[in-house]
């Protein structure tokens, strides 16, 4: 069985003879990373050599194939390789193509004399990590760095500082200047809560002197439950929350999903360590204590939080081509995610293949994969719905079985009542028919209808007022129908009672059920080769001393494979996952990671623009228990995010990007905050926590807004109310993968395909026609009117001071006060001259309308949907 790749690069590393100059370009460091992308797979890689070729080594190349030597040494015109890529023959896939660059780099090396930087080995069976794919910056061990010696050392705050200003000072520069309190404290509120700050905590912050106002002020925040809504949405988008399986047109409801949504939001509210946040959602099932058919309270929240790694589509509940298809592509997607989020790395492309770039072999894929094929076996699969685990507990039984039973004795009554309603409404009937019909009649009635004699039959049929049943009695006897139906009721309020049964989308592992894990040849489930033992990353086994794997944990009932890769990633030694969520963490604060690829840490990926910074971050995370909070203090509290947003023009030439940080970025609020924003200023923001999802339907144009699908005909019917539930935050709004709100879509709300790697704020058309045209910004723009003009009534300036210091969080200059009342003149005189052509009693009061289109206005302006 297949377990790492380990032994031939410590065999091949243990005979390297590097020369003690380098040479300008060498096969290792400059040839082999450009044959890997795109010849392995075809010449070398899985036994695979076509035209008898293989080149994984260069004395391989030397030995040639059907063709002869693949080059010359000293002469690259001459080469067979070189002939064959520079005249575009091969590779022969387009999407493979060599740059005129990397061909070039083939000629020199040719001519150079096809140098190598050590012996090669011998023989060559299965993938190499060779020292250069090793030494890559992602893969080393975490380091302290010296904490830097700057010139401006009155700037320095934290350490954060040091490491900024270092390399601004390298370049000439230093911090901007600070931003003004106001812009400050909007700046935080929206990055903490993702929502605006209010005119009266502006103004107290503003007027609040004490040194540490602003310090208290992050504090406060970070203790509001709104922070875990707006961190814990970063969090769901990675882990591609949803509240549908996707796969495919028929994107069924995911009805249990939500309380992934929660457990999140709760974990950041509580400051969860996130070594345990991460344990807790690989592997709650495994940390259970109590039985599963009587989950206590934090049982049943461990099983939440393995919803994580139920968030991938999921076609398998419903009608797919290939079932055995749908269900390797949901363990595939869920493999996705878990290692873009916590590793940072493009594992998935090592599921046909070896990675063409980072040193992830095909067998690290299916070693990380038998990691979790105990819970998710694609041979003995559990559909969605039969995953689903009760929250009933032995008390809920109970006391639903009393009240059952309860229930039954009403029940009881009414059948005994309805026997006797029933059979006096007979003897009614009965007695308007000759007597000598009687004792037929009542042998007819008391024989059930398919065992009735031919002669009792027709005698039914002759006389239907005999056929007397609980269905027809109500044609009898209304009172007596009443007086049933009375009793049904009482006996189904009583059953209301009943503790409601809810359910958890749940991951677990059945116990004693371990399936064999193989290597699928080309990725393809129907053709399975070598036997798999469970594995992390083989590379960063080599690099750093972390625990690894067990096949079966004899401390659990389970095998415990997960909770050993979760310990295995949180390990202080292991180089990813620490920097991986800290550069998460960074990229929230200021709009781009230290590193700008935070899904991608590998050779593709960016390379952190402050290293030392990152580690320093990392370090500082794992040392704080790993604590999100005090990584929001440590940033928060530094110069760096307290800088205004103006930057020199100097200072904008050399460095256009802002990655020195020598000032704020400009950002553009995402789509759940423009509604929230909007919902907020308006006052009508319900603030409730937590439950159910609010529902999205399709509205009579086919746009998705808000409501309770309530369909007549396969059209819109009686629209349901949703009783204030129309006004809650948007992360509890349903996230169905096929229904994405209209009003967010437009603000690039990202879809979960399987996740959402980072965010991209464009700017669009249908942004602006959306918050000109839609029922959303028309209705909110005429309830903020309707709120300012209560809040100051008759005073137009006032009521202009009121929008701007709710929308923008500062007061109207004297000249957009006075550009404000002038175009509120102009749509009175609009107004007025259309409204003159409806009924009086059609007509809305023109002021509010006027006052509602400024509204729209401001809402739709640069200063609200951006924040410096």
């Amino acid at each position: 069985m297949l377990r790492s790749t380990a032994l031939l690069l410590v065999l091949f590393i243990g005979r390297a003879t590097v020369a003690d100059q380098a040479p300008a370009v060498s096969f290792e460091k400059d040839i082999r990373p450009i044959l890997k992308a795109a010849c392995f797979h075809c010449h070398g890689e899985e036994g695979v050599k076509e035209g008898g070729l293989d080149v994984r080594l260069s004395r391989f190349l030397l030995e040639g194939g059907d063709s002869g030597p693949a080059f010359v040494k000293g002469n690259g015109e001459e080469s067979y390789l070189y002939q064959r890529v520079r005249d575009g023959e091969m590779p022969p896939e387009e999407s493979h193509q060599l740059s005129p660059e990397e061909i070039e780099t083939i000629r020199k090396w040719i001519d150079a004399g096809a140098p190598t930087l050590r012996e090669e080995p011998e023989t060559l069976e299965g993938p190499l990590i060779t020292p250069e794919e090793l030494a890559h910056w992602s893969y080393q061990p975490i380091q302290a760095p010296e904490i830097p010696k700057v010139q401006g050392s009155e700037l320095v705050s934290n350490p954060i500082d040091a490491f900024i200003l270092q390399q601004l000072e390298a370049e000439g520069f230093s911090f901007t200047t600070p931003a003004e309190r106001n812009t400050l404290i909007r700046r935080l509120k929206f990055n903490l809560t993702g929502l605006p700050p209010t005119p009266e905590e502006i103004e107290k912050f503003v007027k609040n002197e004490s040194p540490d106002a602003y310090s208290q002020l992050v504090d406060h925040w970070l203790a509001s439950p709104h922070y875990g809504e707006r961190w814990g949405r970063h969090w769901l988008d990675v882990a591609g929350y949803s509240d549908s399986e996707g796969y495919n047109t028929a994107d069924k409801v995911r009805p249990d999903a939500w309380r992934y949504r929660d457990y999140v939001i709760r974990s950041f509210n509580e400051d969860k360590p996130f070594d345990r946040f991460i344990l807790e959602q690989l592997a709650g099932d495994e940390l259970i204590t109590s039985k599963i058919n009587n989950l206590t309270p934090e049982d049943a929240e461990l099983l939440a939080a393995t919803g994580f790694l139920r968030m991938a589509p999921d076609g398998t509940g419903g009608a797919v081509d290939d079932k055995d298809l749908a269900r390797n592509e949901v363990v595939a997607e869920t493999l996705k995610i878990v290692t873009s989020s916590l590793m940072g790395m493009t594992v998935g492309c090592a599921q046909c293949h070896d990675h063409r770039y980072d040193p992830i072999p095909q067998a690290d894929y299916y070693q990380l994969r038998a990691v979790f094929d105990p819970a998710l076996d694609w041979k003995k699969w559990r559909t969605p719905a039969q995953r689903r685990v009760s929250l009933y507990t032995d008390e809920d039984r109970k006391l639903a079985a009393e009240i059952e039973e309860e229930a039954k004795k009403i029940l009881a009554e009414r059948a005994k009542k309805q026997d006797e309603f029933i059979q006096a409404t007979f003897e009614k009937q009965l007695a308007k028919l000759p007597e000598e019909l009687h004792e037929l009649g009542r042998a007819a009635h008391a024989t059930a209808a398919k065992k009735r004699t031919p002669e009792q039959k027709d005698l039914i049929k002759k006389h239907p007022t005999l056929n007397v049943t609980a269905g027809s009695l109500y044609l009898y006897d209304r009172k007596a129908a009443d007086e049933l139906k009375a009793l049904a009721d009482k006996a189904n309020e009583i059953r209301k009672k009943k503790p409601q049964q809810n359910y958890v989308r749940a991951t677990m592992e059945l116990n004693g059920v371990v399936p064999d894990s193989y290597l699928f040849a080309r990725g393809d489930h129907e053709q399975p080769k070598q036997k798999v033992l469970p594995s992390g990353l083989t590379v960063v086994s080599l690099t750093s001393d972390v625990p690894e794997i067990p096949e079966n944990d004899p401390k659990f009932s389970t095998t415990g494979r997960r909770t050993a890769l979760a310990k295995r990633l949180t390990h202080p030694n292991h180089p990813l996952t620490a920097r991986v969520i800290v550069n998460r963490i960074w990229l929230h604060h200021f709009g781009q990671g230290l590193v700008a690829t935070p899904t991608d840490f590998g050779k593709l990926g960016s390379k952190p623009t402050h290293p030392e910074l990152l580690d320093w971050l990392a370090l500082e995370f794992i040392n704080s228990g790993w604590s999100v909070k005090h990584l929001h203090r440590l940033i928060l509290n530094s110069t760096t995010w307290q800088q205004a947003a103006h930057r020199s023009q100097d200072l904008t030439a050399a460095d256009p990007e802002n990655l020195l940080y020598g000032a704020a970025n400009l950002r553009r609020i995402d789509a759940e905050t423009v509604r929230d924003s909007i919902l907020f200023v308006a006052g009508v923001l319900n603030e409730d926590v937590y439950g159910e999802p609010v529902p999205v339907m399709a509205d009579k144009v086919g746009r998705w807004v808000l409501g309770i699908e309530n369909l007549n005909a396969g059209r819109p019917g009686k629209v349901i109310p949703l009783r204030g539930e129309e006004h809650r935050r948007s992360v509890y709004v349903q996230s169905r993968r096929s229904r994405p709100l209209s009003v967010m879509e437009a603000f690039d709300l990202p879809q979960m395909s399987p996740n959402c790697e980072v965010r991209r704020a464009s700017t669009a058309t249908p942004q602006s026609l959306m918050l000109l045209n839609s029922e959303f910004a028309l209705n909110y723009s005429k309830v903020l009117a309707e709120r300012i003009q209560k809040e100051h009534p008759d005073n137009l300036e006032s009521q202009i001071q009121a929008a701007w210091n709710l929308s923008y969080g500062r007061n109207a200059e004297s000249s957009e006060v006075v550009e404000a009342q002038a175009f509120v003149g102009e749509q009175v005189k609009l107004l007025e001259g259309r409204i003159s052509l409806k009924k009086d009693d059609d007509a809305q009061p023109i002021q509010l309308e006027a006052l509602a289109n400024l509204c729209q206005m401001l809402f739709s302006s640069n200063e609200f949907l951006y924040i410096n």
